[in-house]
């Protein structure tokens, strides 16, 4: 679903991405773990569509995010670590317009939207102004936007920050049914206990460059996925 090839990201001749490849098949739940300035943020908004790279390919579901950005993003969802929203919008005003950017059925979509509110418990507050949301609710806004055109590859930037437990929960629920559908998820977490319970296989980076990778017995070995994380990263 998701096939990064050697992504090189250079800023002012320093590179925030180094060579980096990582493939993600249909069904996965991928974690990128690294520090701040590890490369994860440029990674993920390169392969979004948002930034340009200097080297390297990427492809969603066989297309080139180069050569083909539209195809792509139309199968895509992209939430970033603190969500961007048309505040002067009400909730479901700002629901409908994602809708329509994906060309989403009027039924199909307040289904969806339904769904997702309930479980999130966001339905009594999609007539309210998004400018009066708390940072919690915006993201579980920004969530059901992504999910409403049941996309082919979710990227997320560290998503269960200012996230309450129950919250958290259920986004972990709506991730893994979106997977068993066939999607695949690409997030970036510095949550490992998350990680740990959560993926079916993580990247570690470290200053532009990939440490380890794969599922979690291949990376933490006999290890906790945190004692192999402050190894490398020192």
């Amino acid at each position: 679903m998701l096939k990064i090839e050697h992504l090189t990201k250079i800023y002012s001749e320093t590179k925030a991405v180094d060579d980096l490849s990582i493939h993600i098949q249909p069904g996965e739940i991928y974690g990128f773990i690294g520090h701040n300035g590890a490369g994860k943020t440029t990674t993920l908004k390169s392969v979004a569509g948002i930034l340009q790279f200097n080297e390297g390919e990427i492809y969603i579901d066989g297309k080139s995010i180069k050569k083909e950005p539209l195809a792509c993003k139309k199968i895509t969802a992209y939430i970033p670590d603190n969500p961007d929203l048309y505040e002067f919008m009400t909730g479901i005003q700002f629901l409908n317009f994602v809708a329509d950017v994906f060309e989403v059925p009027a039924e199909v979509r307040q289904a969806r939207i339904h769904e997702y509110a309930e479980k999130l418990e966001l339905t009594e507050h999609l007539a309210q102004s998004i400018s009066s949301y708390s940072h919690g609710m915006k993201q579980k806004l920004a969530l059901i936007s992504g999910w409403i055109h049941e996309p082919k590859l979710v990227i997320m930037d560290e998503p269960f920050v200012g996230l309450d437990p129950k919250a958290a929960f259920t986004m972990k629920e709506m991730m893994r049914e979106l997977c068993d559908r066939g999607s695949a998820i690409f997030f970036s977490t510095h949550v490992l206990e998350v990680a740990e319970k959560l993926c079916d296989k993580v990247a570690i980076i470290k200053s532009g460059q990939l440490i380890r990778s794969g599922t979690m017995e291949e990376v933490r070995g006999d290890e906790s996925l945190e004692s192999v994380f402050l190894e490398l990263e020192d």
